[in-house]
């Protein structure tokens, strides 16, 4: 039983009859939000951009949201594959220990704790990020409008059960509570239509990187919003993922190039309110020139619980963190499967053969 499977919309599959996949055909790559799931990507993360990518030299936007904006981050520093083995490594072994006398951490107390590890990681390297030669880093964060412009104990939890039922009806509409804001590396040109969603765009800076990528990661009631970015309007932003769940875009490569989205299942999710409606889950014409690479559902069977690492692994292992950073490590063990053979199936003269529709 293979541990990968690949697939790829109408025009990337035509791309790869014709030319196969070279890494100099790649433009754009994504990172899903999703939180520990993304942990299952780090062998790929080591072999596309530790050794793949280097053997070409073209410019690749990098579109991130949430833990995949840390991942695509994590690329642009320099020796990706150190870096992404100590984000791993980091990632794995995250403990939150609870003061006396409380249940859980407030998501004010999570927030702290997370901009410490993000000040710690980043600490100096910024630059490296901002300044790579050849990736544009764009990270994802949805900025609350009207009620949910400022958070509150009560404003916030309205203001979303608002945006759940207008979404529900229209995605368009949940642009009326939320908005997609998108930092970039500074000069860097969005590489998708914004014409699906309300959008704005602006530059990273050394001021507000960890800011933003913070916010990127801050999942409503559970991390506290980050409030009025540096080099952006005011407001509360929150974690990218509530208005671009898997970045379901409308990518432009440059030059009739791929989109290689190394992704922990094949279903391309709109927005984070979308999860629970199947019939937004489909392919569309935005993702034709992409191509997914993702586990094999019945590969992921054999991982420890039967599943990828998830959030609720917090509280299934509430009172036995060493259970749970012991099975995360297995489980990413088990991944080099992934970039392994993804590279033997580059190097297959009938890979054409092995590709799935997306």
């Amino acid at each position: 039983m293979k541990a990968l499977r690949i697939y790829a919309g109408p025009a990337a599959r035509q791309h790869i009859e014709q030319h196969g996949l070279r890494p100099q055909d790649v433009r754009t790559i994504p990172g899903a939000a999703g939180g520990p799931k993304g942990l299952i990507l780090g062998p790929l993360d080591r072999f596309i951009f530790g050794r793949w990518l280097t053997q070409s030299s073209q410019p690749v936007d990098l579109v991130g949201a949430s833990i995949g904006a840390w991942r695509l981050a994590t690329a642009c520093l320099s020796d990706p594959e150190a870096a992404f083995g100590r984000f791993e490594h980091d990632y794995v072994r995250q403990q939150f220990e609870v003061p006396p006398g409380q249940k859980r951490l407030s998501p004010h107390q999570l927030s702290e704790r997370f901009a410490e590890s993000l000040d710690t990681f980043y600490g100096g390297r910024i630059g490296e990020v901002l300044g790579h030669a050849r990736y544009r880093l764009h990270v994802v964060t949805s900025r609350g409008r009207h009620i949910l412009g400022r958070e509150g104990r009560a404003r916030t939890p309205v203001g979303y059960l608002g945006a759940f039922a207008s979404n529900s009806l229209h995605r368009k509409s949940l642009g009326a509570w939320l908005e997609r804001c998108v930092f970039s590396t500074p000069g860097a040109a969005l590489p998708f239509g914004t014409t699906d969603f309300r959008t704005r765009q602006h530059a990273l800076s050394e001021a507000n990187f960890n800011r933003v990528l913070q916010a990127s990661c801050s999942i409503p009631f559970l991390l506290a919003a980050v409030h009025d970015i540096p080099g952006a309007p005011h407001g509360a932003y929150w974690d990218g993922g509530i208005t671009d769940y898997h970045l379901h875009l409308d990518y432009q490569p440059a030059d009739e190039g791929i989109v290689l989205y190394p992704h922990f299942q094949q279903a391309v999710v709109p927005g984070w309110l979308d999860k629970g409606l199947r019939w937004r889950h489909k392919s569309t014409r935005f993702l034709d020139r992409m191509v997914v690479l993702a586990p094999n559902p019945e590969w992921v069977k054999t991982l420890p619980h039967g599943k990828l690492p998830d959030r609720k692994d917090f509280i299934r292992f509430a009172n036995d963190a060493q259970a749970r950073i012991s099975a995360w490590g297995q489980a990413t063990r088990e991944a080099t499967r992934l970039s392994d053979e993804f590279e033997a199936w580059l190097g297959d003269d009938g890979r054409s053969r092995d590709i799935l529709p997306l």
